[in-house]
């Protein structure tokens, strides 16, 4: 937990840590943008924008929605690596109001033109890759420096996004450049947060088998991991590459046994976070198979297993968790917040299993409807906490 680095009033709560305005907004826009894109995609709605309805829809849940939670994650936990204080006030307010710029951009590029509209959407992650490298840098934290290696890939990849997009008509690498910067965020940030939380209330309410420690094994699979997806961004229809990402799939299957998650089943908090890294195998051995068996399998379902599962469950989880954690609240999910993880748990699986041509093109629409339901139920349950003071506990 943070220490307060600031007088509490001094500064609207909404402006003391990135968590809050990022977190709110980010998850606010997952919903609605989803309900956006919906009609988009059936020709019933038209935008201003420049990109292709399907370009719109990955960049936006990209550098829109994960970029929105990453800055929040980011901003929130440097202080805690670094002991210093927190990008709060004018400065956090003006980052906050520059992402919301970049989405206003995107949605009206056709009236701002290409070149306008990519230097105002990419600034936002030129900064934020840029304050958290001064803080890091700063504070002398060495060893979360390697955090800022796919922070900066994905900047470079929104760029790339937009020069595809312009000069090719569509987006091509860009996309898988994203996707991969975010798992591979997952397996480095995960592969710590999981197995501690897990550990921490195992220790307190479980006694018996603890996650594994940290390994030769760990590294081989983030190596892996990080090869696999490098090879898949650059040459995404070799068989070597399908089978290299089956490996690394197997290998993060492995990772996540080895972190004694069945042994947490009574901790919401602790089970989701599980769940969510599960999507990352799934994916990774669903994008694999279909390099390998391109007439059995579509591409959109490992690429969902990958985004609104691994992506989409994991950010929530984390934001569910943060903002009861660093605003004072016990750390229990509740009835409520189980139904905002049951609700994002099935938006994923019926977009992969739509996917996979299963059912018809209504089984998208559930998709989209119950995603929407889960990231706009977290406004409605913990913004109140985001926008509002921090709960002091009392002590007896």
């Amino acid at each position: 937990m943070p220490t307060p680095r600031h007088r509490p009033d001094a500064l609207p709560a909404l402006l003391t840590y990135g968590f809050r305005p990022f977190f709110l907004s980010g998850a606010l826009y997952a919903g609605l943008a989803v309900l956006i894109w919906l009609p988009m995609l059936r020709g019933a709605l038209e935008t201003q924008s420049l990109f292709a309805p399907l370009d719109w829809h990955i960049h936006e849940m990209l550098y829109g929605y994960l970029a929105a939670i990453l800055t929040g994650f980011l901003l929130t936990a440097i202080p805690n690596w670094t002991g210093r204080r927190p990008v709060q006030g004018y400065p956090l307010l003006g980052l906050a109001l520059l992402w919301a710029t970049g989405r206003i951009a995107i949605f009206l590029s056709a009236d701002i033109g290409w070149l306008a509209t990519a230097v105002i959407d990419c600034a936002f992650l030129a900064a934020v890759t840029a304050a958290a490298m001064i803080e890091i840098l700063n504070g002398r934290n060495w060893r979360n420096l390697k955090v800022i290696i796919p922070v900066s890939i994905f900047a470079l990849s929104n760029i790339l996004f937009h020069l595809e997009a312009h000069f090719a008509g569509v987006s091509d690498m860009a996309r898988r450049l994203g996707i991969s910067a975010a798992v591979l965020l997952i397996v480095l940030i995960g592969g710590r947060i999981i197995p501690g939380f897990t550990r921490n209330w195992l220790a307190r309410e479980n006694p018996g088998r603890l996650p594994a420690p940290v390994s030769r094994f760990d590294m081989a699979t983030i190596l892996l991991t990080t090869f696999s997806l490098a090879l898949w961004t650059l040459a995404p229809a070799t068989l070597a590459t399908g089978f290299l990402l089956m490996i690394a799939a197997a290998f993060n299957a492995v990772r996540l046994a080895r972190w004694a998650g069945y042994r947490a089943l009574r901790d919401p908090l602790i089970m989701i976070l599980h769940l969510g890294y599960v999507f990352v195998p799934v994916g990774l051995l669903l994008v694999g198979w279909q390099i390998v068996d391109p007439a059995r399998l579509s591409p959109a379902a490992g690429i969902h297993a990958l985004g609104a599962g691994a992506i989409g469950v994991m950010t929530l989880a984390v934001m569910v968790r943060a903002t009861l954690g660093h605003t004072g609240r016990p750390l229990r999910a509740g009835p409520a917040g189980c139904a905002v993880f049951t609700a994002v748990l099935i938006a994923t699986a019926t977009r992969i299993v739509a996917g996979l041509n299963f059912a018809g093109p209504w089984l998208m629409e559930v998709s989209g409807a119950v995603w929407a339901a889960a990231f706009i139920g977290f406004v409605l349950l913990y913004g109140a906490m985001l926008i509002g003071p921090r709960v002091e506990r009392q002590t007896p």
